[in-house]
């Protein structure tokens, strides 16, 4: 078949979605193509399972799904995680630093199924309205489960460049990884986890080589799997930070970007190792 064994991992919101968080027809019929004709299609996104189940059964991933940027794999189907790498909680004394300093922040604590909200804004507020997820509000101290990922938040871009800067006065500072997963989103997220370690974990679970995977994404979060994948495309909407670690640029969002891919692959101007 003329997509056998090919993975494409995409990102949802920028990527997949257009705008009004919508997937256009164009894409939805040759995602149905490209898994008829051999090939694995799933998602890799920074949101938590549940946030993304309804877009999902849209398209039927027919291979997991990476969520919490790259902090777990998920069996979609089974509604199971395949993998999930935690938080040291020692990452707290972060938290705490930012809190202090920068008293409006907005703090999110995600574990493997629930989004906590230790300190409310209203970037908190918005992300709410574009996900869906409730309300839960929780200080860090009172979190029992284990942590995937801690989320800081402003509507204020220089706030987020400010929490950049502090976090990297903290001695624990080299412990973990950080990602700005979109303008007013910052994270912190367990060492080697990001969004190209999950398309690798998928791949492997799959038996897929690397050399026949592919990684669409938009934005500075989507960097690592666009350099992790065989074949990394950055839509034209694109960061700046995307489109340097990609292998190539499509067309955006708005413009059935899924679907250009596949067609390319298909008639061969997308060609693998």
């Amino acid at each position: 078949m003329r997509f056998d064994g090919i993975l494409i991992c995409t990102d949802l919101d920028g990527t997949l979605l257009r705008k009004d968080k919508t997937i256009s027809q164009e894409n939805l019929d040759a995602i149905k193509r490209f898994k008829a004709g051999g090939g694995y299609f799933t998602t890799v996104t920074g949101r938590m399972p549940y946030t993304s189940f309804d877009i999902c059964a849209e398209f039927s991933p027919n291979a997991p799904i990476g969520c919490i940027n790259g902090g777990g794999v998920y069996d979609f189907e089974k509604r199971a995680y395949t993998k999930v790498r935690e938080l040291s909680k020692t990452a707290y004394e972060l938290v705490y630093l930012i809190e202090r300093e920068i008293p409006d922040i907005g703090v999110q604590v995600n574990t493997r199924d629930v989004i906590y909200f230790a300190r409310n804004n209203e970037a908190m507020a918005e992300f709410r309205r574009r996900t869906g997820a409730p309300n839960i509000e929780r200080s860090c101290a009172d979190i029992e489960e284990p942590v995937c990922k801690i989320i800081f938040a402003h509507t204020d871009e220089e706030k987020i460049s400010r929490v950049k800067d502090l976090l990297k006065t903290h001695e624990r500072y080299s412990e973990f990884d950080y990602i700005r997963s979109e303008k007013m989103l910052y994270e912190i997220l367990p060492k080697g986890c990001n969004k190209g370690s999950a398309v690798l974990d998928i791949a492997d679970h799959l038996g897929v080589p690397r050399s026949r995977t592919v990684a669409i994404g938009d934005y500075d979060n989507d960097a690592p799997m666009l350099k992790a994948a065989a074949v990394g495309i950055a839509v034209a909407n694109a960061s700046a930070a995307a489109k340097a670690a990609a292998d190539l640029v499509t067309v955006s969002n708005e413009e059935h970007a899924i679907a250009r891919i596949i067609s390319d692959i298909e008639v061969g101007k997308i060609t693998f190792g």
